[in-house]
């Protein structure tokens, strides 16, 4: 069970990474990324970031490895942005499938399902 203050620190650790991909990295391995979750130990010092990758299998592998490869980076400036911390938490990149499971749910269900359109017609 987490508590309220991981939880909180959690979703400001995942703005601020979120912030960093964007702005501060120029890996040319990182792709379309989205932080979808991040999970912090009860001591505030480990983060598991749960990150969504578009792409196949090898680009979703290469942009993880790119993020592992600017961890230290993205651990320095979340250091530097995040005042109310103690310790910069030890991250951990983590693939996260749901955001693809999820569309490919909605292709099949739209094999399934009638269309509207037709309906009307």
């Amino acid at each position: 069970m987490t508590s309220y203050r991981a939880d909180q620190v959690g979703e400001q650790v995942r703005e601020e990474i979120m912030s960093i991909i964007r702005r501060e990295l120029k890996d040319p391995r990182i792709g379309f990324v989205s932080i979808t979750a991040v999970r912090m130990s009860p001591d505030l010092r480990q983060a598991r970031v749960r990150v969504s990758v578009l792409g196949n299998p090898d680009e979703q592998k290469a942009s993880i490895k790119g993020l592992d490869s600017a961890k230290g980076l993205i651990r320095h400036e979340l250091g530097r942005r995040l005042q109310n911390l103690k310790f910069s938490p030890d991250l951990r990149f983590e693939l996260d499938p749901s955001i693809e499971y999820s569309v490919h749910i909605s292709e099949l269900l739209k094999e399934v399902l009638p269309n509207s359109e037709e309906e009307k017609r």
